[in-house]
């Protein structure tokens, strides 16, 4: 049969429609947070190589992905094929068949030059259920220029005695300048993580060796009080409202002396386009109460497969191409290499150009190799985790109790009040649970 030219257009019409068609979405959940934004700013490069994958984003803040996310996931909703999720959820997610395992990430992934506590931290089963977008510990980022206006020398190993002075002596309401900057945003891992990780350098734990609560030890009374009357002599007003996002957006603007907080923020306090105070910005090690342990937490923003994804090949293809090393080379060739995304590869930190231009990379590498997971607290406990604690009831416990902690920091109860809501809650929690007897 001869094709005539209206049959040619005709089957031309057909093809494409068919190729359209073809065309897979994925549908990517994640966070408000700059690194992630700056990826989707990048993602032309990606849909040059794959012109047959579509990108769809939902981007949200911090807890509303967590609850969004994790209602999905648990019941098999099937909104999203790739997930951002932390190093919390992954092995507890993978164990409940949640999450796919991430089998195929090409060639050129080098799961090799991960760095070990990240990669374990996103495994399950000696399986890689998670590839880290970016990896973090904490840090204290503090205004040189103040440093020096208030006669003081930062000490190698700065303690929390210390910030209270530097944070006295800075303070200036009249100019909106606050002492110090801290989280108090509600959630787990907003407040929860800064407050947990301050707790744990104050000898505090959330449970003793037999899973009972502990938030009626002195250890918590002491870390509790020191945080809210900081927060209440040299913080900012609302300071129950601020989490990560809301405390950078102060310190960029020259209103914070101090600012203990993730070493992610790294690259965007040194950023002249942001940053007001980008020229005055200096780096530490977290502040200690003196123990021995400082607390360090280690975190990694990663990407994930929920295992309810028919879309798992190209999901695989992303995640790849947004987490590999070529991809920080584009970032480096676009932004400059202080605003790639850090704490997840072991070349990132043996290249002389990073190391040049982000001065907070030897603070970030020290703070991450010294978080011990497996030994978060001065005591013995028999939980993992860090700034969190690695069993599934901790989404909800900690939820609540950093709701307690932040209407404590508001004025709506005092400290004592609050630990004793948290000791009743925990306690409550716990015993439904199984875990004490």
């Amino acid at each position: 049969m001869k094709l005539t030219p209206i049959m040619l257009g005709a089957l031309t019409v057909a093809l494409l429609s068919g190729s359209a068609l073809a065309a897979s979405t994925l549908t990517i959940a994640t966070v408000n947070n700059g690194d992630m934004i700056r990826m989707q700013k990048l993602t032309d490069d990606f849909s040059a190589k794959n012109p047959d994958i579509k990108l769809q984003w939902v981007t949200l803040e911090e807890n509303v992905l967590r609850q969004k996310v994790t209602t999905d996931i648990a019941t098999k909703g099937g909104q999203y094929d790739i997930v951002t999720i932390g190093n919390y959820e992954v092995p507890i997610w993978a164990k409940q068949g949640w999450l796919a395992p991430l089998a195929d990430l090409g060639a050129d992934y080098n799961e090799a030059d991960l760095i070990p506590a990240i990669k374990d931290s996103v495994s399950y089963d000696g399986k890689l259920y998670a590839s880290p977008f970016y990896g973090e510990s904490w840090m204290m980022m503090y205004r040189k220029d103040l440093l020096d206006k208030a006669g003081m020398t930062l000490p190698d190993k700065p303690t929390w005695d210390w910030v209270k002075q530097f944070a006295d002596k800075v303070t200036d309401k009249s100019t909106g300048v606050n002492g110090v900057c801290l989280r108090g945003k509600a959630g787990w891992g907003e407040n929860m993580a800064f407050i947990t990780a301050l707790a744990n350098s104050f000898g505090a734990r959330w449970f003793d060796e037999k899973w009972v609560p502990q938030f009626d030890s002195p250890e918590w009374k002491a870390a509790l009080n020191y945080y809210i009357d900081l927060m209440k002599s040299d913080g900012p007003a609302g300071a129950s409202s601020n989490g990560f996002n809301e405390n950078l957006a102060l310190f960029q603007q020259g209103k914070c002396g101090v600012w203990i907080d993730a070493t992610s923020a790294g690259s965007f306090v040194l950023d002249p386009k942001a940053s007001k105070v980008a020229d005055q910005v200096g780096f530490s090690t977290a502040p200690t109460a003196g123990l021995g342990d400082p607390g360090n937490w280690l975190w990694a923003w990663s990407l994930a497969v929920p295992a309810s994804s028919t879309k798992t090949a190209d999901a695989e293809k992303f995640i790849s191409w947004a987490t590999d090393k070529a991809y920080t080379e584009l970032v480096a060739s676009k932004e400059g290499w202080a605003n790639v995304p850090p704490g997840t590869r072991l070349s990132l930190y043996n290249n002389p150009e990073y190391q040049k231009a982000a001065a907070f990379a030897a603070v970030t590498q020290k703070a991450m190799g010294e978080a011990n997971t497996q030994k978060p607290t001065v005591k013995p406990v028999p939980y993992t985790g860090g700034q969190f604690v690695a069993i599934p009831e901790f989404q909800g416990l900690g939820e609540t109790v950093g709701q307690i902690f932040s209407a404590a920091l508001a004025g709506q109860m005092t400290a004592d009040q609050a630990l004793a809501q948290a000791q009743q809650v925990a306690t409550r929690t716990m015993t439904k649970a199984g875990y004490i007897k």
